[in-house]
């Protein structure tokens, strides 16, 4: 079968290319041939281009806090933590979050999550729980959103008064997005009508087994929700805890140690 192709489109098996404007796909990322009948065909370039985008997308989509866009799970200093109980409980914890990311596919069919607890603010569980998300979205491909509880509260609030938004189009997404991360669960107020929204969210994931993170200061009994949500919580997600111990001054110290290297490194003589 013969098959022509317009210039700057390819023909099946050209060579990758991986500069910015790609002069295969003229920069759309997309390959297009026709064969001798006039029919038209199409495939991704393998420049990358629609992949990059398909990734910003996800990433834009994800709202992880941008102090922690670059964090991975190797960056993840366990050194931090002075006290020895703490280096315990964190290698315990990590090594639970090991497993469950080996074991990723049966986490998914089960829709198991995970609750990263501790009553210590700055213990590491926020920059833990982005690590997660940045893995899940950069190795795993998956679709993630990161959100604060407070921030999911004045979104909904947001959408009382916009005639472009409403509520339930929020919820939805809420509830069926791949993967859900709730930094700082359980510090809103406990009004009514926030433990309803909070109830059809994780409710809807519950039902359709996606999995869901969270991140809180309390233990899941000294949540102020009643049982239709810790239950629920409960059974899908893997409760770990985290150290008692605030580790930003820790971080601070050894990034300052970090900076005062770097500058008599590159000091003039």
């Amino acid at each position: 079968m013969a098959i022509s192709a317009a210039p700057g489109r390819d023909l099946p098996g050209s060579k990758t290319c991986s500069v910015k404007n790609c002069p295969l796909c003229n920069g759309s990322g997309w390959i297009y041939w026709r064969d001798e009948e006039g029919r038209e065909y199409g495939k991704r370039c393998e420049c990358g281009l629609v992949e990059r985008q398909i990734m910003e997308h996800k990433l834009q989509f994800a709202s992880i806090p941008e102090a922690f866009k670059d964090l991975n799970l190797r960056s993840f200093r366990l050194g931090v933590y002075q006290r020895e109980d703490s280096r315990r409980i964190i290698k315990d914890t990590c090594a639970a979050i090991k497993y469950y990311l080996d074991h990723l596919d049966d986490m998914r069919e089960r829709g198991m999550g995970l609750y990263l607890y501790s009553g210590t603010k700055g213990s590491g569980k926020t920059r833990m729980a982005a690590s997660i998300a940045n893995e899940l979205i950069h190795v795993y491909r998956m679709q993630v959103k990161f959100a604060g509880s407070m921030q999911i509260v004045n979104e909904i609030k947001a959408t009382w008064d916009d005639r472009t938004r409403s509520e339930s189009d929020l919820l939805r997404a809420l509830s069926t997005v791949q993967v859900l991360i709730i930094d700082d669960f359980g510090t809103e107020l406990p009004k009514d009508w926030i433990g309803e929204r909070f109830y059809s969210i994780i409710n809807g994931r519950y039902q359709d087994k996606l999995i869901t993170f969270f991140t809180s200061n309390m233990s899941l009994p000294d949540l102020r929700y009643d049982d239709r949500i810790t239950n629920r919580i409960r059974e899908r997600t893997f409760q770990l805890p985290f150290p008692e111990e605030s580790v930003r001054e820790q971080i601070a110290e050894q990034n300052q140690k970090a900076l005062i290297k770097g500058i008599k490194g590159g000091a003039c003589d």
